[in-house]
């Protein structure tokens, strides 16, 4: 127990802290998931790529809008302002990938919204295109229209056009930051709450987790050929155990998680924060007694 704490919450790779019900102090840990299970051994510095990543990336975006973000006391925590969330997430594509393209070979509409005709799988849409899910508290988030998140009071629609603005603003900053380190961010997601009245910014963001990167280098050639593109995303995780036989469904086995194997996912996430942030990554290894230590240290200065 922190000193004020009101509430707990363990997610499937997030521990979340509620402090007098104004801070909460977010645990990235090292458990990694996919196909909505969580994978039975963690994977080391994980957590630490992550928050460090989602605090650049907050650091780097907070002249386009307010962000919940306070302090990072220790490598995988994080401690900002309690927010009432919106029961949206704001997904935005530039790029024709993942649940659109699979959508797209179907019918090419998506949230109420007809995508270009003619498009190929992994394509630049002509202008990056919002597509909204609800925030499901349990089982997979939904697509969602704008009319339908406005006719269910999930926001206003004065709401609606704030978070649309700042979502846009958003991704073509994050684009912007890819770009510079070789990288095209393909998609990702936003999400949002209000603070006295205001809307902010929440949770990580541009993170591998919540995000896809392709490589710049090579990219149009690879669409030309209909080649498979560069990821850097946590995508291998999910081919690796689709080859396995395991995509979360029942009676399936999560193949057996071997050392070796561990250390190279280990080593793909490292990769991932270098190549993303430009920076050599530096493995900090605090033990549970150091982390509590910090965290009540600046809870107290808060």
């Amino acid at each position: 127990m922190f000193p004020g704490q009101t509430n707990f919450y363990s997610g499937k790779v997030r521990d979340v802290y509620t402090i007098e019900d104004n801070l909460l102090v977010m645990v990235a840990s090292d458990r990694i998931s996919a196909f909505d299970v969580i994978l039975p051994k963690p994977i080391p510095f994980k957590g630490q790529v992550l928050n460090q990543i989602a605090a650049y990336m907050l650091e780097k975006t907070k002249d386009i809008c307010p962000n919940w973000l306070i302090a990072v006391p220790a490598p995988n925590i994080t401690i900002g302002k309690k927010c009432e969330p919106f029961k949206i997430e704001m997904v935005v594509r530039g790029n024709l990938v993942g649940h659109a393209w699979r959508t797209y070979q179907q019918g090419n509409m998506l949230c109420g919204q007809k995508m270009p005709d003619g498009l190929k799988e992994n394509d630049f849409f002509p202008t990056p295109l919002i597509t909204p899910s609800t925030k499901a508290a349990q089982g997979h988030d939904e697509d969602i229209s704008e009319a339908e998140i406005i006719s269910q009071g999930l926001a206003s629609e004065e709401e609606w056009e704030i978070l649309k603005k700042y979502t846009l603003a958003l991704f073509e900053r994050g684009k912007q930051l890819a770009k510079k380190q070789g990288l095209i961010l393909a998609d990702t997601k936003y999400e949002f709450g209000k603070l006295n009245g205001e809307i902010v910014l929440m949770d990580e963001i541009h993170t591998p987790d919540s995000s896809r990167y392709f490589y710049a280098e090579g990219f149009e050639e690879r669409q030309q050929k209909g080649e498979r593109q560069k990821q850097l995303s946590k995508e291998f995780v999910r081919e690796w155990l689709i080859a396995n036989n395991f995509m979360g469904k029942e009676g399936q086995q999560v193949p057996e998680m071997t050392n070796d194997w561990i250390q190279i996912i280990s080593n793909r996430y490292i990769e991932l924060y270098e190549k993303l942030i430009g920076e050599k990554f530096n493995p900090i290894k605090l033990s549970e007694e150091e982390t509590e230590e910090k965290i009540i240290q600046t809870l107290k200065k808060l």
